[in-house]
């Protein structure tokens, strides 16, 4: 019996030569047990029949948002409701903008946004057009929402052109979302992520801090709720938008996260340090704002509490991933914090040179341990985030063989 059995599912069709390929999709999902519902764009319409989609499907088309007998019933939450699983197949480029923008003036898109449903997307489109940094970043805008995107295939297209931008075949796609209805890698572990700057006060109007946007620890905390974690984010102050589907806890300085970690340790499986803690704060805190009147000042500072360490050093510490940003000798000095600080892992990446990681979507990193590295690459910070929580579960499992049974 195929995971998907019995399933509700929204096929969502938008302008595309590839809307071809979503009658077999239709046809293979109800083969497989899937009750499916089809919804289809105008410019999907210009593609594909809503005749033959019906055939296929075995329901009525939808493909109007003002359809007024659909709308006496308010058929797109009716719709939302209903669905366990949507898929976009194929997803335009200018479906993914809309989508990202929160636009809702198509039945596809209104349903989008109205559904709590997994949400997966198949791009498909011109691979100059794939590859736009205003459609790289649509792409990247939908993954911090929790949306799947099953990046395209690479190969010849419609066009006359090669490369990537090929919808992912109809057997691709149904494999991923009777993956997506089985237990995730980290399936009933409870996930700690510690993310974003800290700000150590001088007076009530400056404060130290460092470059951090918390991009990197954001998205991991969103890796680990897609791989079934039950996710808690202690968050340093940013300008991002909390995760869907994690519990978020906002502090300021160093001091109040380390509170906030102690108080949830005892019930965390794993701790991954992704914060740029600060190394020192202020040792007096001024009440009023400090006056420019001399030419010099000097700030005596004292040491800020090391997290990592405290709770590596606990009686029982979870599985504990640290992040170490270096200017030099990324892995040498990773390899000396892990072994220092006594946590199971450490994450380098090279924060100095052209291509600074602080505030940008990319990054590069390389996981180390006490005798290996795992180089990860350079890519974006969501998709490195889905690639180091999947090797935070084996090894997590592998330390402890009894969490994974």
């Amino acid at each position: 019996m195929s995971a998907i059995d019995g399933t509700n599912i929204v096929v969502g069709i938008t302008g595309g030569i590839a809307a071809y390929k979503s009658v077999e999709l239709t046809r293979r999902l109800r083969d497989a047990g899937a009750d499916v519902r089809v919804v289809v764009t105008p410019a999907g319409k210009a593609f594909i029949t809503p005749l033959t989609l019906q055939a296929t499907s075995g329901n009525p088309v939808h493909d109007s948002l003002l359809d007024a007998s659909a709308e006496a019933g308010m058929g797109h939450i009716e719709l939302a409701r209903w669905a366990d699983q949507i898929i976009v197949a194929p997803a335009s480029a200018d479906f993914i903008a809309r989508l990202a923008t929160g636009l809702a003036d198509t039945l596809l898109s209104t349903l989008c946004l109205a559904s709590e449903a997994p949400i997966t997307i198949a791009p498909a489109m011109n691979h100059v057009m794939w590859e736009k940094t205003a459609t790289q970043r649509n792409v990247d805008t939908l993954r911090t929402w929790n949306v799947t995107v099953l990046d395209p295939g690479t190969g010849p297209q419609a066009c006359g052109e090669v490369g990537p931008g090929r919808m992912q075949e109809p057997e691709v796609i149904i494999e991923h979302l009777e993956q997506s209805r089985s237990p995730g890698s980290l399936d009933g572990v409870q996930v700690m992520v510690t993310a974003g700057p800290t700000w150590e006060a001088l007076d009530p109007v400056r404060a130290l801090t460092n470059h951090s946007s918390g991009k990197m620890g954001y998205a991991v905390a969103t890796a680990a709720r897609l791989a079934g974690a039950s996710v808690t984010l202690i968050s340093g102050p940013t300008a991002l938008t909390p995760p869907v589907g994690v519990q978020v806890e906002n502090v300021v300085s160093a001091q109040e996260m380390l509170v906030a970690v102690e108080l949830k340790i005892d019930s965390t499986d794993i701790l991954i340090c992704a914060a740029a803690v600060a190394d020192y704060r202020p040792a007096e805190s001024m009440p009023q704002k400090i006056k420019k009147d001399a030419y010099e000042m000097t700030i005596k500072l004292v040491r800020n509490p090391d997290i990592l360490a405290s709770m590596a050093a606990r009686p029982s510490p979870p599985f504990i991933v640290g992040f170490a940003a270096e200017t030099e000798r990324a892995i040498d000095n990773a390899r000396d914090k892990l072994k220092r600080k006594n946590v199971d892992l450490m994450v380098a990446n090279l924060v100095e040179g052209k291509d600074k990681p602080f505030g940008s979507d990319q990054n590069a990193l390389i996981l180390v341990d006490r005798d290996t590295e795992t180089d990860l690459g350079q890519d974006t910070k969501v998709k490195l985030a889905a690639n180091l929580i999947d090797q935070i579960a084996k090894r997590f499992y592998a330390k402890d063989p009894a969490e994974s049974t």
